[in-house]
């Protein structure tokens, strides 16, 4: 298992390392590294038992300088406020990153959610909102699914703000069903911006995609769409894995679809292995040392240490997850001419879509799937040019690029809004 890290500090560590090449002053550096509202909420639901549960939640606004909080919420028991911090911090550079209006924010519940009936998971969804209604708002904070979460308890967030304020307001939460006012491509925008991303890359490094091996780390909505959308490219998917296990067919390589349909039947990949031609490591954390063309985190922070980095070789790691290295991960593979997307712009294709649909709400019109596809193409691909265009010229990694990058915007942001005393 990977060394117990603190997301948020490897995410000020990454902060750090950005602001040592940009000459901050103490004054800018205040304004926004640290989040400017933590909110912790107790969280009574009644059971199906009739006995009361208590739960806690968590919601973080890193930065609202550029707009309004954006990010997902969780849950998951190993929520923890630290997590949260991190995570909303990452949000604020990741839509910076990308140029779309909007800071950084994000939300978790302390909870085992297969735990719960449907009733319980409703309540407990409904509550969280509620609790915290002075906090949402569409020019507040707008909030989406992450971990655990779906478009179906967004719906009963979205209904629950309705409510309180006796008015439809589907640009509140993003990531909702088609009927109530979600985008098209919403499902699939995450993958689909990583996949962007990998293709300018291995247009950079000379990767031809249709000869390139994979290995995926979380074969979950985000990583199961991950490596369908490479499969069609042509790339050979040879190791794949979720919290059953990690599988691997060196050889003939994984059928995704195949992948696809047992864990829509059997709800995991778990037997896996004894229904079809792959073999199941004995430690899933393997999987991220296998010798391939392009790895994919796509489950948790602190995977890639500086105790296994040394083993990670890859040419490309794209992070669909969020905060999978740590800082002193990066330098191990840095030396070692792995080239990492990093996160803040691998995996932002999902809050950009995310974006899109809170503008259609705003306008109450709404767009066909190619609309969305070309202007997250576009976003995506633009955002990956200037991420690299900046590695160049200041001779550093795409990490350091990307925070670059997505610190001057805020800094200029918050400036220019200056200090209300």
């Amino acid at each position: 298992m990977p060394m117990e890290t603190s997301a948020f500090k490897n995410a000020m560590k990454q902060f750090d390392a950005a602001a040592r090449f940009m000459n901050l002053t103490e004054d800018q550096i205040v304004m926004i590294k640290e989040p400017r509202r933590v909110t912790v909420v107790k969280l009574p639901v009644r059971m199906d038992d009739g006995r009361i549960e208590m739960f806690k939640g968590y919601r973080v606004q890193h930065n609202v300088a550029r707009g309004p909080a954006k990010g997902g919420i969780r849950f998951h028991p190993d929520v923890t406020v630290d997590e949260v911090k991190a995570l909303a911090f990452w949000m604020t550079y990741k839509c910076a990153v990308v140029n779309i209006p909007m800071g950084g924010g994000k939300g978790g519940v302390v909870v085992e959610p297969s735990l719960l009936s449907p009733g319980e998971l409703e309540r407990l969804a409904r509550r969280y909102f509620a609790e915290l209604m002075d906090v949402f708002g569409p020019d507040r904070d707008v909030p989406a699914p992450d971990i655990n979460t779906n478009p179906q308890i967004m719906a009963w967030m979205m209904d629950t703000y309705a409510m309180h304020h006796k008015d439809f307001v589907p640009a509140v939460i993003t990531g909702k069903p088609l009927e109530l006012g979600g985008s098209l491509g919403r499902m699939s925008a995450t993958a689909q911006g990583m996949v962007f991303c990998v293709r300018e890359a291995a247009e950079k490094l000379n990767i031809d995609l249709k000869t390139a091996s994979v290995a995926l780390q979380g074969f979950g909505n985000a990583g199961s769409f991950a490596v369908k959308l490479l499969r069609e490219d042509g790339c050979k998917i040879v190791a794949i894995s979720d919290i059953s296990g990690g599988y691997y067919n060196r050889g003939q390589g994984i059928s995704v679809n195949e992948a696809i349909d047992y864990v829509r039947e059997h709800k995991s990949l778990k037997n896996f292995d004894k229904h079809t031609d792959v073999k199941k490591y004995k430690d899933p954390m393997q999987l991220l040392e296998e010798e391939v063309d392009i790895l994919i985190p796509a489950t948790l922070e602190n995977q890639i240490t500086e105790d296994n980095a040394e083993r990670v070789r890859p040419r490309v790691i794209a992070e669909c997850a969020n905060g999978p290295c740590t800082v002193e991960a990066d330098a191990i593979l840095e030396k070692n001419n792995v080239f990492i997307i990093p996160d803040i712009l691998c995996n932002a294709g999902g809050v950009t879509v995310s974006y899109l649909e809170w503008v259609q709400n705003r306008m109450g019109y709404y767009w066909e799937a190619d609309r969305v596809q070309q202007d997250l193409h576009r976003i995506m691909v633009k955002a990956f040019e200037d991420v690299y265009q900046t590695s160049l010229r200041h001779k550093v990694n795409m990490r350091i690029a990307a925070f670059i990058i997505g610190i001057e915007r805020v800094t200029r942001a918050a400036e220019m809004r200056g200090l209300y005393t």
